[in-house]
């Protein structure tokens, strides 16, 4: 399947064209046309990648899209953190955590339920369930973990992989367009929302993205600070999160939730990034065209996201899963958004806690970045990452529960 595409894995030039191409055509798209902004670039970048991959265009699976994730994601959060005020942000991190459990109490009950609706249909469900709980607590770290725990086929594991790709790409797009929906706008408090709205009825006739991003004054060395200080940040964090991890045990579930916390370069870039931006305000403040760099590198990382979304796959040897895994989706966006409205908790934070129930801390902080949310970054991360902890515990034990039914 990987060899069949019209461009090979191994042309890594090509790939990178069409991925950056499709990124500025996607920030095009956004500030040229009203329905554009209001679908959002990300959601076109994530749509034509995905059309391309299911047209054989382009291969579902290559290194390059691994360079995105490795490299490209680490070098954006920073950028978009030059202006960060870590003591609002650490602030609201709270009221992110706390919806964020919420929506994992869901995912369980999604699993809980699919399980006793496809049990008889589908072989060893049970141990499925573990590890898509663990995934859509945690991200695609826990999905690992609970494979090796529950002992599953890698036939197995690759149909699984293929239907969670793919609903986590619809899931993503109804996400990102929740926002523009006026049911949803109507019933509840969307503070940001109004905000950027705001600056786009200042805009006059310009979308809201293109209000959004009017031009800036950039100089060449704002340019290399930005780049190198990037790159030093991530060298150091990464340096770091590796040592921790490696000199924290995890005996007990104390020390793995600071394993899980400390050993994380996502949140020591985030963390970092915000203590210099905290105490140098003066010097990060006046870097121009960081946040202009690390949003388009996000907008590359979107693109990626729709790639190894195969309906094909899909349709041919896993339809069910298919189902499965929608079923804990919608479960989870049912659940949150019922008790986020109760709760009395913002629009934005129930989205992007869904967002890293499901996607994991980077696909909820880049969905944050795409939005023009920046305050919710560092704690959709920090959500996130407590699910890495909390989605193996809660996987294992939805998964040994449902093995004896």
């Amino acid at each position: 399947m990987m060899n069949s595409s019209l461009i090979s894995p191994e042309n890594t030039w090509a790939l990178w064209a069409i991925l950056a191409g499709i990124a500025a055509l996607s920030i095009y798209l956004e500030q040229t046309y009203q329905w554009a902004s209001k679908v959002t670039g990300a959601i076109i970048g994530l749509v034509i990648a995905m059309a391309l991959a299911n047209f054989k265009i382009i291969p579902t699976d290559t290194p390059t899209y691994d360079m995105v994730w490795d490299y490209v994601v680490p070098l954006a959060l920073p950028m978009l953190l030059f202006n960060a005020n870590i003591k609002k942000i650490w602030k609201e991190s709270g009221r992110m955590v706390i919806i964020f459990v919420i929506g994992a109490v869901g995912t369980a009950l999604g699993a809980t339920l699919g399980f006793l609706l496809l049990k008889n249909h589908i072989p060893e469900l049970y141990k499925m369930a573990g590890m898509m709980t663990g995934s859509y607590i945690g991200g695609g770290v826990n999905f690992v973990a609970m494979a090796d725990n529950f002992v599953v086929s890698k036939e197995l594991i690759s149909a699984l992989v293929v239907a969670d790709n793919l609903n986590m790409a619809l899931y993503f797009f109804i996400l990102i367009a929740i926002p523009s929906i006026s049911f949803f706008k109507k019933n509840y408090n969307h503070p940001l929302i109004n905000e950027l709205e705001q600056v786009g009825e200042n805009g006059e006739s310009k979308t809201r993205a293109a209000a959004y991003w009017n031009k800036k004054e950039i100089s060449l060395k704002d340019i290399a600070f930005t780049v190198s200080i990037a790159f030093i940040i991530v060298a150091i964090s990464d340096a770091l999160a590796n040592f921790l991890a490696s000199i924290i045990p995890t005996g007990n579930f104390g020390l793995a939730l600071l394993n899980g916390f400390l050993g994380n370069k996502y949140l020591i870039i985030t963390t970092l990034t915000m203590l210099l931006a905290t105490y140098f305000p003066d010097f990060f403040g006046s870097i121009g065209g960081a946040q202009e760099i690390g949003t388009f590198l996000i907008y590359i990382f979107f693109v990626v996201i729709g790639v190894p979304a195969s309906i094909h796959l899909i349709i041919t040897k896993s339809p069910l899963l298919l189902v499965y895994c929608s079923i804990m989706v919608i479960i989870n966006m049912i659940f949150i958004l019922i008790l986020g409205k109760i709760f009395k908790f913002n629009l934005e934070e129930i989205l992007i806690a869904s967002n890293a129930n499901i996607g994991g801390p980077t696909t909820a902080a880049a969905m944050a970045i795409a939005k023009g949310w920046t305050s919710l970054v560092l704690p959709s991360i920090l959500a996130g990452t407590l699910g890495y902890v909390i989605g193996n515990y809660f996987g294992i034990f939805i998964g040994n529960l449902l093995s004896i039914f």
